[in-house]
Order: structure tokens, then C-alpha cells, then sequence
């Protein structure tokens, strides 16, 4: 007879961790890349479609015309007389630097056109008319 009871080894309870982990890992770069992390500002409207349209990457400024054909910089509604010196003390002695124009697609196109030459007589050498990326 035994006097002292063997002890048995207990074996600790290990779950598997690698699959857990490459679960997260996917659903991480899954949300990574489905989030649009580009936030546009300004008005909402309904930019015509190009083929080859190419994203800009340095400092611009953005004129906006909503479907009504009104005017818009940085979020603030300015009348077409003001648009040239407020378009003027923006490019100032950089006349290099790029004006976009983001027209509504429905706006009537003389509007946009207007605007364009605008900015031509204030001084901007590089105009540029946003599209959408189309098929």
C-alpha cells in the first residue's frame, strides 16, 4: 500500500493563439484599407466625369459653383465682383500656385467659365476644371 499519493502532472489548458491573431491581423488591414481617410471640405456638388483625371498633391485654391451657379471659397458664399480680389489676395506673389474650380456637373457651363476667367485676370497662370475619375 501506498502511503503517499502520486501527484500527476497537470497539463495547463494552451489555445491556440496563431489563428486568433491572423484573424486579427485581417480584419485590421481589411479596415485599413476599406476607411477613406481623405476628407474633403467644401460645398457638395456633383463634379462631371474623366477618363484621365490625376489627383493634385500641392497647396491649391478651391473655387466652388453649387448647382444654382452660386460662388464659393473656403466654405464662404462670395459674389462673382469679389471673386477677383479675394482670388487676388490669395495668390499674391506666387502665381504659380494652382486654382481649381469644382463646378457642379447641372451648372450652367458659362457660369464656370466666368469664374475661370476671373481667376485668369487675377493673376492665376495654372487653372485646373475637377472631374470625377469616370469609366
Amino acid at each position: 500500500m501506498k502511503a503517499f499519493k502520486s501527484k500527476k502532472n497537470r497539463y495547463q489548458i494552451q489555445a491556440p493563439l496563431t489563428s486568433l491573431i491572423d484573424i486579427v491581423f485581417l480584419l485590421l488591414i481589411y479596415f485599413m484599407l476599406t476607411t477613406n481617410f481623405i476628407v474633403e471640405e467644401g460645398i457638395t456638388v456633383k463634379l462631371p466625369n474623366a477618363k484621365a483625371a490625376a489627383p493634385q498633391v500641392k497647396q491649391e485654391i478651391t473655387i466652388f459653383v453649387d448647382k444654382e451657379g452660386a460662388t464659393y471659397i473656403a466654405n464662404e458664399k462670395i459674389s462673382i465682383d469679389a471673386l477677383y480680389t479675394q482670388i487676388r489676395q490669395m495668390i499674391g506673389n506666387d502665381t504659380d500656385r494652382l486654382v481649381v474650380v469644382k463646378a457642379d456637373k447641372t451648372v450652367i457651363l458659362n457660369k464656370a467659365v466666368k469664374v475661370m476667367d476671373i481667376a485668369k485676370a487675377a493673376g492665376a497662370s495654372r487653372l485646373c476644371l475637377a472631374t470625377e475619375k469616370g469609366l
